[in-house]
């Protein structure tokens, strides 16, 4: 049996400009980081013949294209299953549809457990870029390529998304004082709302596609705070980064009207009032998890637990998508 990890992820700085509407344009830019919280996928050859699959549904048919779930169908198609004999089983620390890339997180963990089942080892970069193939070439989600890149990689990363497809990965290597001031200064706190934000990114696609002025010089400017983002966190100046985030928040909201809601803004200034710096949802928004950024961690935690929202504490993953057990 193969055993695989993959950490889920928190965008840090330029999200939206990862989607191929966009960087194949103008070029793309974000940092994300990998945090502690996984989605696991494990593969296994069964006694009999078949496709064996249990996630949140149980299938079991003879053949791939008879497969229902359509990440998983993909990836056996691009292994080129002749005879299938497989059993492929997944589960998460957090829920799919909450912002944190979970979709990205369990195809890269598919791709490296269906390769370590058949004994082939790949390097992150061809992990990440297999995982998009299968997202966003083959089933035409409306999705960016940060939520792969990260699983794959790991760590706190920096991404330039070029026009002809390359992408190019920095690690922020930060000295350990930093780190953990950073991981002590972010919170994370469930907004109690799942959400899918295919149609939000459906929308940024096509108005990027169409040159919307409105939604270009927005991505453009977010992109900008993504690089200035991360200057600061590459310089240690975690509080100016946690301004900066409340600029980018402001920014992110104006992209679209279900970016945010009454109740969630209502959470979001009940932060600020109470220590926060800046802070944002995560992912293409509408639900999911708020992300704060604060010096004074116990005041914040004490407003939010009143209001009613559960924290997840996490630390950074800086081994990426990774075999842990066959």
């Amino acid at each position: 049996m193969i055993i695989v990890r993959s950490p889920l992820r928190l965008s840090l700085g330029g999200g939206g400009t990862d989607l191929p509407s966009y960087y194949r344009r103008y070029g793309g830019f974000l940092i994300a980081a990998a945090i502690d919280k996984y989605v696991y996928v494990t593969v296994m050859r069964p006694f009999v013949p078949g496709i064996y699959l249990k996630y949140s549904k149980l299938e079991r048919v003879a053949r791939v294209d008879e497969v229902q779930h359509p990440i998983i169908r993909e990836a056996l198609r691009m292994m080129d299953l002749r005879t299938p004999q497989i059993e492929i089983t997944t589960l998460a620390d957090i829920p799919a549809g909450t912002g944190l890339g979970s979709s990205g997180s369990f195809t890269t963990a598919l791709i490296k457990a269906l390769y370590a089942h058949h004994r082939r080892h790949l390097h992150p970069e061809e992990i990440a870029r297999l995982a998009c193939e299968i997202e966003i070439d083959r089933l035409g989600e409306p999705i960016g390529k940060q939520d792969q890149y990260i699983a794959a990689f790991g760590g706190i990363t920096a991404f330039w998304f070029h026009p002809d497809d390359r992408v190019e990965a920095q690690p922020l290597r930060l000295r350990s004082d930093i780190l953990n001031d950073l991981n002590d200064c972010l919170l994370l706190f469930f907004t109690g709302f799942a959400r899918n934000a295919s149609e939000l990114l459906r929308d940024q696609q096509t108005r990027t596609v169409q040159e919307d002025p409105a939604m270009l010089k927005n991505l453009h400017y977010v992109k900008e705070l993504g690089l200035r983002s991360f200057e600061l966190l590459r310089e240690g100046k975690i509080a100016e980064y946690g301004l900066l985030m409340h600029e980018h928040w402001e920014y992110k909201r104006r992209r679209s009207p279900g970016m945010s809601n009454a109740q969630i803004d209502a959470w979001y200034e009940l932060g600020r009032q109470h220590g926060a710096l800046g802070g944002k949802l995560v992912g293409a928004g509408g639900g999911g998890f708020l992300l704060f950024c604060t010096e004074q961690p116990g005041r914040l935690r004490a407003a939010m637990r009143t209001a009613g929202l559960e924290e997840v504490r996490f630390r950074f993953d800086f081994e990426g998508t990774k075999v842990i057990a066959s």
